[in-house]
């Protein structure tokens, strides 16, 4: 166009509006991001607590601990890697921008991996908790079964039609959450906690070694939603800044929180009733111990000297433990089909991510023409996890199956972030980290983190256990990981990609 041209009288001009530079409205902040990354994790505690005395029986808190140190690790790292790199992916974005494509793809199906089986988990955990009101959906394998495949499918069309995320409800559950497991803790301790029963307990059913190492493994899964918060950066208010906070409030929080629901859990019940008849509701088990405790009248008494009214507080407590049991199966169901939502929700924005970065088909990155949802990757993710849930109708170890599965995906996926750090503090030393971990050693001139060395020798030590112990993982997690990387290898070779570098970006279209 000539440089001196001006529009004449009746010349037609067009104005276009500039293209964002960022599609996604940033409209979180600490406490919306903390509210929707403890939606995720804090559901965990509500089967996961069952599903670690499984394996871990005795030394369920013990391992509970130990996970939380690796929770630490993880949770720093990320905050250094978000804060570097606010944009939705993850493991997959650090191992992109630390290593390669090839990488990032790996660490992407595998964090998807994870995803699918946090969505079966919390769905087949949500009847055994309404089983409070209906027995068949806790007692019957085949019912519980299909109520956990009914939730995923109605969550599917759900989410096919178009659910929007209300950081406002998340909130409020998150502190519902919160309000009621410090409830538990305090109850617990006021009328249940016995410091030596408590040790025998422990002590008496201490598991072997090997049950030990991959009940450490699995009570990952207790701390899972870490990535929630990284995938929600793009939609965050100054990211670089609320990201870390908010990782390190929820470190915080949980680590508190848990430590307290497994001493309460071993309080109310031994570790053979938790692994048995409250395997997949222990928080209902803890509840129920409530239900049949009858408060003492010198505990009341402690509350007022008059005796009339010591009988109506006792009388008062009494009926708070009795009422316990129905605030817990309401609430755990409802948080754990937001939980199972939640993981549909975000699995499509990493499908998102891994799209536009090439590291997975375009064709699962697009969207519905009318409802403007990606819903060929939220069908083909929510049959995958229905899929997993078929054990259920004849195996009695499908909890630990399920278990051994997300143990695989998500160490896999934290390992890969804890290499990426440690490989982009190497590679990019220049690049700047608005949260610089703490706690660096000196390796040929450059600053390593000691949190992200550890991290990654713990999770990978205690991935290669569950790669040895559990044969289900193995094939199942071995046959996915296989799968996602022929689609990675096929896909660009089709574009004429290479399979290393770093592709351009692209974006999805739609169908």
């Amino acid at each position: 166009m000539d440089a001196n041209w001006h529009p004449k009288l009746g010349d037609r001009v067009v104005h276009r509006r500039r293209a964002k530079a960022h599609p996604l409205k940033r409209v979180l902040g600490v406490f919306g991001l903390f509210s929707a990354g403890y939606g995720n994790v804090g559901s965990s505690i509500y089967y996961a607590l069952g599903l670690v005395a499984l394996i871990a029986a005795g030394a369920t808190p013990v391992v509970l601990l130990v996970a939380g140190i690796f929770f630490i690790f993880t949770a720093l790292t990320y905050a250094e890697g978000t804060a570097m790199l606010p944009e939705a992916g993850g493991s997959a974005s650090f191992a992109r921008r630390g290593f390669n494509d090839f990488l990032g793809s790996t660490a992407g199906w595998a964090l998807a991996f994870s995803y699918i089986v946090t969505i079966a988990i919390s769905a087949f955990a949500v009847p055994s908790y309404l089983g409070f009101f209906w027995g068949p959906l806790k007692d019957s394998a085949a019912v519980g079964t299909m109520a956990a495949m009914g939730i995923v499918l109605f969550l599917m069309l759900l989410n096919i039609i178009g659910v929007q995320e209300s950081s406002v409800l998340n909130s409020a559950f998150a502190v519902l959450d919160v309000v009621t497991q410090i409830l538990i803790i305090a109850l617990a301790t006021l009328f249940l906690l016995d410091w030596q029963i408590l040790f025998q307990r422990v002590t008496a059913y201490w598991p072997s070694l090997p049950d030990l190492i991959f009940g450490i493994a699995v009570a990952t899964i207790a701390y899972t939603g870490v990535e929630t918060i990284s995938q929600l950066s793009e939609e965050t208010k100054r990211p670089t800044v609320n990201a870390p906070r908010a990782l390190v409030l929820m470190m915080v929080v949980v680590l508190i929180l848990f430590s307290g629901i497994s001493v309460a859990g071993f309080s109310a019940m031994t570790p053979p009733e938790m692994a048995s008849e409250w395997a997949r509701d222990p928080i209902a088990g803890i509840a129920h111990g409530f239900s049949m405790r009858i408060v003492p009248l010198e505990i009341a008494a402690g509350l007022s000297s008059d005796p009339e009214t010591v009988i109506v507080v006792a009388a008062l407590l009494s009926g708070i433990l009795k009422f316990v049991p129905v605030l817990v199966a309401i609430l755990a169901a409802t948080i754990l089909i937001i939980a199972t939502n939640a993981g549909l929700m975000g699995i499509s924005r990493l499908t998102f991510s891994l799209g536009r970065f090439q590291l997975m088909p375009l064709a699962l990155s697009k969207v519905h023409p009318k409802f403007r949802t990606p819903y060929r990757a939220i069908i083909l993710y929510a049959l995958i996890a229905i899929l997993l849930l078929v054990p259920g109708f004849f195996a009695r170890d499908i909890f630990v199956r399920l278990g051994g599965l997300y143990a695989f995906g998500s160490l896999l996926a934290f390992a890969l972030a804890h290499a990426s750090i440690i490989r982009l503090r190497m590679k990019h030393p220049e690049m700047p980290r608005p949260f610089k971990l703490k706690g660096n050693i000196m390796v040929r001139g450059h600053e390593l983190p000691i949190t992200a060395i550890l991290g990654l020798v713990a999770t990978s030590v205690i991935w290669i256990v569950v790669v040895i112990v559990q044969p289900y993982a193995r094939w199942v997690g071995f046959g996915w990981m296989a799968f996602g990387t022929v689609v990675y290898v096929v896909f660009r070779r089709r574009k004429q990609l290479p399979l290393t570098k770093v592709a351009p970006v692209v974006k999805a279209s739609i169908d």
